[in-house]
C-alpha cells in the first residue's frame, strides 16, 4: 500500500506533456508544451523555448519535463520548421518573433521567461526588445558566436531584462546542471 501511494505521488509531480496547434500570421504554429500536474494555471511565470536552426521545439523535451513541474513550458516549432506552417521567403528574425508574439497574445500570456538555444537567440532578442513588458527574463543556451553575426552583437546589449548565458556541452550530466541553473535563474 505504501509503495503504491509513493508511486502515485511521484506520478502527480510529472508535468502533463502535450502538443497543439495555434494560429499565427503564417498559418498554424505547432507547439510542444508541458504543464504542472495541478493544471498549469497557478504556477510561476511560463517559459517560452525557442529552438536553433535545423531543430524543432522537441529539442527541449528533457528540460520541459524538469521545468514543467512548477510552470508551463511552451516550445513551438518556429514558422517553417517542424510541423509549423512556413513564413514568406523574405521573413527575418523580427518576423519570426512577431509570429511568437501572436502566439503569446492568443494564449493571453502577460509575462513569460524566454529560453533560446543557438540561433534561436536572434528570435528571442527581437521578441525581448519588442515586448519588453511581456518578456521578464531571457536565458541563452549555447549562444552563437557574436563575432559571426553583427546583428546579435549590436542587439544583445540593448536587452533590459535579466539575462543568463548557459553552455550545455554534451551528454545528460551537463543538461541536468543546465536545468538546475535555469530553474534557479527563473525562480529569482
Amino acid at each position: 500500500m505504501a509503495r503504491r501511494a509513493a508511486t502515485e505521488v511521484g506520478r502527480d509531480l510529472e508535468p502533463s506533456v502535450r502538443r497543439a496547434y495555434f494560429e499565427c500570421r503564417y498559418g498554424q504554429l505547432h507547439v510542444h508544451n508541458a504543464m504542472p500536474a495541478g493544471g498549469g494555471f497557478d504556477e510561476a511565470t511560463p517559459v517560452l523555448c525557442i529552438h536553433r536552426n535545423g531543430a524543432t521545439g522537441r529539442m527541449f523535451a528533457g528540460l520541459m519535463r524538469t521545468i514543467g513541474r512548477d510552470r508551463s513550458v511552451y516550445a513551438p516549432d518556429l514558422p517553417g520548421s517542424g510541423e509549423s506552417d512556413g513564413p514568406s521567403p523574405d521573413a527575418g528574425f523580427a518576423d519570426l518573433a512577431a509570429a511568437l508574439g501572436d502566439f503569446l497574445r492568443d494564449l493571453r500570456l502577460r509575462r513569460v521567461d524566454v529560453l533560446a538555444a543557438g540561433t534561436g537567440a536572434f528570435v528571442a532578442t527581437e521578441l525581448a526588445l519588442t515586448r519588453v513588458e511581456e518578456v521578464r527574463r531571457v536565458a541563452f543556451l549555447d549562444l552563437p558566436d557574436p563575432a559571426a553575426d553583427q546583428r546579435i552583437r549590436e542587439k544583445l546589449p540593448l536587452l533590459t531584462q535579466p539575462t543568463l548565458l548557459l553552455q550545455a556541452g554534451d551528454g545528460p550530466e551537463p543538461m541536468n546542471a543546465i536545468a538546475l541553473e535555469l530553474r534557479t535563474f527563473l525562480s529569482a
